[in-house]
């Protein structure tokens, strides 16, 4: 087999379920691992992974040394990492009880998952992954419900499609893959409606990119819901994808059922460093304002330049644009790599064919943007 064609088929196998499923394409979070496996040896730009390109907090940095030296211990053997509850807590302004720390939101899907596995979960067509498809693989059922034509969480449907068995509702907002939102009065209504028949579970990973973040977020409903869970991770606006650590916000009774199944040892999966990292990166304002600026300058410039070129797409409050890809004939994912270095996603749908293009640095970005008018004939 010859490197191009080795190179294809890896693009084809890594982008048979990219946006449907979300997880099944690996990323490797530095480019020089990505080069060893696409065979591009220089100039590779990765837009497929929703990674943070200003990389992390120097704080984090700092506390990542700091803890360097107790790397042989465990979590619960060094003294400062025993109130990493109580500093999400307090930032998030609710109680240490009603905190679980997981190995980045992903797992805390899958865990979610397994332990809401009788009756069915109600969940978007499309939507980010994990979730939908860990339930499948455990038979669980998975009612999905399509979005509106904007491409937005279909609340009213997705309401009439709770029944008596219903265990669990799911919503990613801001959305994965569309980068749309749902406006926070409707979904906070949606929330407590829903939430009188079942869990409803709001997915927060990409919220510190919208402004008024805190408004925008559900944790203010839990308080006094025991039915209502929002989980969020710190692989986005702090940039740990790397570092794998997320957690879930909850009613303190239903942390309490949760903490005794599958989330029992979840805390005990992050490393030393990543726990310590990531509470140096909570208060670090500074740099989340840095990367949601540079961020929206990025972005704002993409969808510029896909407009004058006249080129649809989905307005994007996220890190990644969605957008059809209507003429385009051949391998379009395969050709953004061979022919541009370029990798990103892109899927079939019940209405077509969409690309996924994260957001880079500006000037990543300005290369993406000059690749565009020759896909677009």
């Amino acid at each position: 087999m010859t490197a191009h064609s080795s190179r294809r088929q890896w693009l084809k196998q890594a982008s048979i379920a990219t946006l449907g499923l979300g997880f099944s394409f690996k990323s490797m979070g530095n480019e020089e691992g990505i080069q060893r496996i696409t065979g591009v040896e220089s100039g590779l730009i990765n837009l497929g992974s929703n990674e943070n390109p200003y990389g992390i907090s120097p704080k984090a940095k700092q506390a990542i040394l700091d803890l360097m030296g107790e790397t042989n211990r465990y979590p619960f053997n060094i003294a400062s990492l025993l109130s990493a509850k109580k500093t999400l807590g307090d930032y998030y302004k609710v109680g240490e009880d009603q905190v679980l720390i997981t190995a980045g939101s992903g797992e805390g899907l899958a865990m979610l998952a397994r332990h809401f596995n009788k009756g069915n979960i109600v969940t978007a067509d499309v939507t980010f992954g994990v979730l939908p498809a860990t339930a499948r693989k455990i038979r669980t059922k998975v009612i999905e419900v399509p979005l509106t034509k904007e491409k937005v969480h279909d609340l009213p449907a997705m309401m009439k499609a709770i029944n008596n068995e219903t265990q669990l509702v799911y919503i990613c907002n801001p959305a994965n893959p569309t980068a749309t939102i749902v406006k926070a009065d409707e979904l906070k209504k949606f929330c407590e409606e829903a939430s009188k028949k079942t869990v409803v579970l709001i997915d927060e990973a990409y919220n510190e990119f919208l402004d008024n973040a805190d408004s925008q977020s559900m944790i203010g409903l839990i308080g006094k819901n025991p039915n209502i869970l929002v989980i969020k991770t710190f692989s986005k606006i702090h940039a740990m994808a790397g570092l794998r650590i997320g957690f879930v916000i909850g009613h303190a009774s239903i942390i309490k059922n949760l903490q005794p199944d599958y989330f029992q040892s979840s805390q005990l999966a992050v490393s030393v460093l990543s726990l310590n990292a990531a509470m140096a990166s909570l208060n670090d304002e500074a740099h989340k304002l840095m990367s949601k600026q540079k961020n929206e300058a990025a972005r704002k410039y993409t969808m510029d330049e896909m407009k004058r070129l006249e080129i649809d797409y989905i307005p994007s409050y996220t890190n990644f644009i969605f957008y059809p890809i209507k003429k385009y004939s051949g391998d379009y994912t395969g050709d953004m790599l061979n022919k541009h270095k370029i990798i990103m996603r892109a899927s079939n749908y019940s209405d077509g064919h969409w690309g996924r293009v994260s957001i880079g640095t500006l000037e990543e970005m300005k290369v993406f943007c000059s690749t565009l008018k020759s896909f677009a004939a």
